[in-house]
């Protein structure tokens, strides 16, 4: 259990020293703990010039009993080395620039009196190739060894020290995640993926309830003074991580950033797009601001979803650069470090004011700890959760779902999501210029086969923009059936008797897809060849402004906000952002523009649905489907399901 000092040694294989040059000392007092085995009352971790090191660390997720030791053991208090602080050994452990985890095999052979390096002693998953010095044992870093000795020998130190050999709630949990967030400040990105990370450290003044509804957060309520005036009152005695109280001066300054040009960094926030016509935020006293916009915006408040609040003091002295990479949020967990493209470790915020009263079960935090494993690759994420190493992964393939339903010890998880799927057809030059065509490509297509086949049943099929659960939708839209006689007759009445040859571009990600949609395509006589290209490359290609040059795209587009302002108005108003097609109509542009600024909600529904009739049948893209969102979960996982935002919304999950 004890060695002699081990001198420092190589884990790349070149020359970066590990762990014991790199740890410093802290002490551990853990009393009565380890007396079952005649260890030392107290630890340390050492640097190589100590004279003696000892090691507990984490054992298996399986080993209930031997998490109530580590428990005992990481709770203790110790002083930080390097920042002087007194914290927690668990903090200590999880502080960036010490190891994260340190683990002792003791059943390996002993290394030799003469010091000549073993051809690595650890485990391949440890990464440790050469030994140089003479000790007792061989000490690897590892990411899960522990002899059985070892286990032995701390269950009946357990037991002696009195704490009972039964399953107990588990401090941690673990994420498998497909992105890196790009940077902390909630308003300098466009990226889901960043904006579900940054939901467990930061609140918004209204968030999404279970169905998707609106609930105050931060709010405590909103009320419109005007048609271009909102007020919303402000939950008192939240605090912020660094135990500052949230104000009104923190709200007014974080949408003046949002809204005001080069106000992060010299450069224009973003997500300034997102507020749409709101031209200001004002101050009305401690707990109330207005919201002052240049026109009726009645989709404020579920814009308002998108948007999170920082500390002014906190922001204004970090800067744009180190809002990167810290955060001051408002969540129910603090982040302790973040290592790029490897993980991210939040700890429980224990001032946390509960969140939205309107979701079940508001209150702190559930899980001690989160860890948040950066998993880009579909394979690796798949078998971290089929091994027990994490407990949520997202963005589950579809070909795994019998896999994890068959594991006894995994789930599924799904929901509707808010991404529409479709295939952008170029409006604007021959052969889909001519609405038939375009006509004849959706009955050429058989979209059923394709979500049994390759998305495993769990899609919507669409027959226009928006999905089912949106405000607005105009569920009485026919379908375009699959026909391959009509969508022949189609092509033959404009003018295509022998068929047309289209070229069909995807991104990587699409490539199975495309490929199934060209072949349905091609036996209904839109001979279509599949361009594979990368991601970016493609987009800028189809952009709106750009020469759009290609025939047909198969793309999407999100609607987190579940109303049509979100995605119909990009997408295919004259000249928006995202309106690949290069779609236009005067008459759904004047719709779209009432039913942004209509106040009656009767009235505004009406607007979308006559507007969605009209794209139905004018046929701009192939219209494909809603997809599930796919989660795989442990069996253990309680307290969490996921949501169509797509946020993670951690705060109930637990593993027992």
């Amino acid at each position: 259990f004890a060695g002699s000092a081990p001198k420092p040694y190589n884990c790349d294989g070149v020359t970066t020293p590990c762990a014991y040059d790199q740890i410093g000392e802290a002490n551990v007092n853990v009393t009565g703990l380890l007396a079952g085995i005649g260890a030392p009352t107290s630890f340390s971790v050492h640097a190589d010039s100590a004279p003696n090191f000892y090691v507990v660390d984490q054992p298996g997720p399986s080993d209930q009993n031997l998490r109530a030791l580590e428990r005992a053991v990481l709770s203790q208090t110790v002083t930080n080395p390097f920042t002087g602080a007194t914290e927690t050994y668990a903090n200590y452990l999880a502080d960036p620039i010490e190891m994260k985890v340190l683990h002792m095999i003791t059943a390996d052979p002993a290394r030799p009196a003469d010091g000549t390096p073993l051809a690595n002693p650890c485990p391949t998953t440890t990464g440790a190739t050469t030994v140089t010095a003479p000790v007792n044992k061989a000490e690897c870093l590892t990411e899960g060894s522990f002899s059985m000795r070892l286990k032995r020998v701390l269950i009946a130190a357990a037991a002696a020290a009195g704490l009972q050999m039964t399953p107990v709630h588990a401090s941690e949990l673990h994420i498998g995640f497909t992105l890196d967030p790009l940077t902390l400040d909630p308003a300098n990105h466009r990226s889901r993926e960043t904006e579900s990370v940054l939901r467990t450290m930061y609140n918004g003044l209204v968030a999404h309830g279970p169905n998707m509804e609106l609930v105050p957060e931060l709010a405590e309520s909103w009320k419109w003074i005007d048609p271009q005036t909102m007020e919303v009152k402000l939950r008192s005695g939240v605090k912020f991580h660094s135990g500052a109280t949230m104000t009104a001066d923190d709200v007014v300054y974080s949408f003046t950033r949002l809204l005001k040009p080069g106000a992060i960094g010299g450069k224009t926030s973003p997500r300034k797009g997102l507020l749409g016509p709101v031209t200001d935020v004002v101050k009305v006293d401690e707990h109330t601001v207005r919201f002052v916009l240049s026109a009726p915006w009645p989709v404020l408040p579920a814009m308002l979803t998108f948007q999170e609040v920082v500390n002014k003091d906190f922001t204004e002295k970090t800067g744009a650069d180190g809002m990167a990479t810290h955060e001051d949020g408002t969540g129910p967990y603090t982040m302790t470090q973040w290592r790029r493209g490897d993980s991210l470790v939040l700890q429980r915020f224990p001032g946390y004011f509960g969140g939205a009263p309107a979701i079940p079960s508001a209150g702190k935090a559930c899980a001690e700890r989160v860890i948040i494993k950066i998993i880009p690759e579909n394979a690796s994420r798949v078998a971290a959760l089929l091994s027990g190493d994490v407990d949520i992964i997202n963005e589950l393939p579809a070909h795994d779902i019998r896999t994890v339903e068959a594991n006894p010890n995994t789930r599924v998880a799904a929901v509707n999501g808010t991404r529409t799927f479709f295939v952008a057809l170029n409006n604007n030059r021959p052969p889909f210029n001519d609405v038939r065509v375009r006509q004849a490509a959706n009955h050429a297509l058989n979209r059923k086969l394709i979500i049994d086949k390759l998305l495993n049943g769990r899609a919507v099929a669409l027959n226009g923009v928006m999905s089912p659960a949106a405000f607005g939708f105009n569920a009485k839209l026919p379908e375009y059936a699959y026909d391959v006689k009509q969508a022949r007759a189609l092509l033959a009445a404009a003018g295509h008797p022998n068929g047309i040859d289209v070229t069909l571009d995807a991104d990587g990600p699409q490539k199975d897809t495309a490929e199934a949609i060209a072949s349905l395509l091609t036996q209904a006589g839109i001979r279509t060849k599949v361009a594979v290209g990368e991601g970016s490359q493609v987009r800028a290609k189809w952009a709106n402004g750009g020469k759009r040059e290609g025939d047909m795209w198969i793309t999407s587009w999100g609607n987190g906000s579940l109303d049509p302002t979100d995605i119909f108005e990009p997408t295919l108003m004259t000249g928006g952002r995202g309106n690949s097609a290069g779609y236009s109509s005067k008459q759904v542009d004047t719709l779209l523009a009432e039913g942004g600024r209509e106040t009656d909600t009767a009235k505004r529904a009406a607007f979308y649905e006559q507007a969605q009739s009209i794209v139905h049948a004018d046929a701009p893209w192939i219209f494909l489907w809603l997809p599930q969102d796919l989660y795989g979960t442990s069996a253990k996982l309680t307290g969490w399901k996921p949501a169509a935002s797509g946020w993670l919304n951690l705060r109930d999950a637990c593993v027992h």
